[in-house]
C-alpha cells in the first residue's frame, strides 16, 4: 500500500528472485494479503467479501446458465423452462442466479450508505468512491438486462416502459431508443442484445473491481474515526495497524459465513419470495399487466421518475424555460439519473471538515431520515400511480435530493461537530483493549 511505511515481500529461494524479477505477481498478492489495514474497522466493513463473492457467483453461474438459455422470442421462456425441469441441478443454479443478484444489490447499498456515513468519498478517496458509482450503474445495468431475459410478462413489459424513457431524450431519443431496441419496439433483437450485454458487462465490473481495489490500497482504507494512518514511520504505521491477513480475513470470512446461511435458506426454502408471479407467464405483447414493477433494487429510483409529473411546479418551470423541450417524461428521466449523479459529486457537495459522521451529531439525525427516506423510496416504487403514494413520492424525491444539494453542505458551515481522537490507536485502545492489571492488551478487532 502506497504512502504507508510497511515491510514489502522479499524473494528468497532462487526460483522466487527469478520470477518476481520478470513478473512480480507473487510480491503484487503479497502485499495485497499482508496489507497495512486500520485496526479499529468494524463489522460495517464486511460488505467487501460479499460484493466480491456475489460478483464470482454470477459470472460463474450466468455462463453456465447462458450454455442452456436460448436468446429468441420464441424459445426464451421455453429454455429457462428445460433450465429449471430437465438440466442437472438447473433450478439451483437459476435460484442462486436470481438470489444472488438480490444479495450483490443488499450488500452494495450496506456499503454505499455505510460510505457516505463514514465519509469514504473524501479526499484522497474521491476517485476511489467516482470507480464505485461506476460500478453500481454498471450493476444496475445488468440487472436490468438480466430481468429481460426469462421473456415473462413483467420482463417483456419493464423491457418497453424503461427502454421508452430513452425516446424522452429530445433531439436523439428516438434514435437512441431503436438502437438499443434494433427496431421499433421490444422483439427478439432487443432480447439478442440485452444477452449479449448481460454477458458482456459482469466482466467490465470485474476489471473496474480489480482498479477500485487498486484505488483504495493505493490510498489507503478508511476507518471509523475518519482519521488517517500515521505514516511518518514504520513504527507509527504498526501502532495503528494490522496486517490484513489473518485479522479482517478472519473476520470477513466469518461474516460471509453467517450471510451465505440466510442466502441459501432462501434459495432452498422461499427462492421466489423477492420474484413477480407474473413474470412465470410467457410474454404477451396484447396482454398488458395491471401494475407493471421492476425488480426491488430499482424500486426507491422508479418512484423517483414517477413522482415529477406535468402537475409538479418545478417541471412546469422547466417546460416553460426550455420552450417544451424538458416535459414531465424527462424531467422524470432527470430526476432518475440525477438522483444517483448526486451520490457520485458528494465528495465535493460535502463541505464538513470532519470525515467520519461518528463525530457530527446534527450530520447524524439528517443521514438517518435519508436512509429511512431510501426505504420509503423503495415502498413507493412498489405502490400503484396514484394518490396519497404519488404526494409522498415526490415528497420522498424532494427529500433525497435536498440532502445532496442542500443539506450536506449547509452542515459542513453550522454543524459543531465532535472532537475527534488523535489517532487510530488512540480509539482502538479506548474501543477494543481492555484494561488488565494497568495495562491495555491490544486483541483481535474481530473479537
Amino acid at each position: 500500500m502506497a504512502g504507508i511505511p510497511h515491510d514489502h515481500y522479499e524473494p528468497k529461494t532462487g526460483g522466487e528472485k527469478w520470477l518476481h524479477g520478470r513478473l512480480p505477481i507473487v510480491g503484487l498478492m503479497y502485499d495485497t494479503i499482508m496489507a497495512p489495514t486500520p485496526k479499529n474497522l468494524n463489522w460495517m466493513w464486511i460488505w467487501g467479501i460479499v460484493l466480491t463473492f456475489c460478483l464470482v457467483l454470477q459470472i460463474i453461474t450466468g455462463i453456465v446458465l447462458a450454455m442452456h438459455y436460448t436468446p429468441h422470442v420464441d424459445d426464451a421462456f421455453a429454455s429457462v423452462e428445460h433450465i429449471m425441469r430437465n438440466v442437472n441441478g438447473g433450478y439451483m443454479l437459476r435460484y442462486m442466479h436470481m438470489n444472488g443478484a438480490s444479495l450483490f444489490f443488499i450488500a452494495v447499498y450496506a456499503h454505499i450508505f455505510r460510505g457516505l456515513y463514514y465519509g469514504s468519498y473524501k479526499a484522497p478517496r474521491e476517485v476511489t468512491w467516482i470507480i464505485g458509482m461506476l460500478i453500481y450503474l454498471l450493476m444496475m445495468g445488468t440487472a436490468f438486462m438480466g430481468y429481460v431475459l426469462p421473456w415473462g410478462q413483467m420482463s417483456f413489459w419493464g423491457a418497453t416502459v424503461i427502454t421508452g424513457l430513452f425516446g424522452a431524450i429530445p433531439f436523439i431519443g428516438d434514435s437512441l431508443q431503436t438502437l438499443l431496441l434494433g427496431g421499433p419496439a421490444v422483439d427478439n433483437a432487443t432480447l439478442n442484445r440485452f444477452f449479449s450485454l448481460h454477458y458482456l458487462f459482469p466482466f467490465i465490473i470485474a476489471g473496474l473491481v480489480i482498479v477500485h481495489i487498486w484505488a483504495f490500497h493505493t490510498t489507503g482504507n478508511n476507518n471509523p474515526t475518519g482519521v488517517e494512518v500515521r505514516r511518518t514511520s514504520k513504527d507509527e504505521a504498526d501502532k495503528d495497524t494490522l496486517p490484513f491477513w489473518p485479522y479482517f480475513v478472519m473476520k470477513d470470512l466469518f461474516a460471509l459465513a453467517v450471510i451465505l446461511v440466510v442466502f441459501f435458506a432462501i434459495v432452498g426454502f422461499m427462492p421466489n419470495y423477492l420474484g413477480h408471479p407474473d413474470n412465470y407467464i410467457e410474454a404477451d405483447p396484447l396482454v398488458t399487466p395491471a401494475h407493471i414493477v421492476p425488480e426491488w433494487y430499482f424500486l426507491p429510483f422508479y418512484a423517483i421518475l414517477r413522482a415529477f409529473t406535468s402537475e409538479v411546479w418545478v417541471v412546469q418551470i422547466a417546460s416553460f424555460v426550455t420552450g417544451g423541450i424538458i416535459d414531465a417524461k424527462f424531467f422524470g428521466v432527470l430526476a432518475m439519473f440525477g438522483a444517483i449523479a448526486v451520490m457520485a459529486l458528494v465528495p465535493w457537495l460535502d463541505t464538513s471538515t470532519v470525515r467520519s459522521g461518528r463525530y457530527r451529531p446534527m450530520f447524524k439525525w439528517w443521514f438517518a431520515l435519508l436512509v429511512a427516506d431510501f426505504f420509503a423510496l423503495m415502498w413507493l416504487g412498489a405502490m400503484p400511480a396514484e394518490e396519497p403514494y404519488a404526494t409522498l413520492s415526490l415528497i420522498a424525491s424532494a427529500y433525497w435530493f435536498g440532502y445532496f444539494l442542500v443539506i450536506m453542505p449547509l452542515l459542513g458551515v453550522i454543524e459543531k461537530p465532535m472532537a475527534q481522537p488523535e489517532t487510530i490507536e488512540a480509539d482502538f485502545s479506548k474501543n477494543y483493549a481492555p484494561k488488565t492489571g494497568g495495562t491495555k492488551t491490544l486483541v483481535n478487532p474481530a473479537e
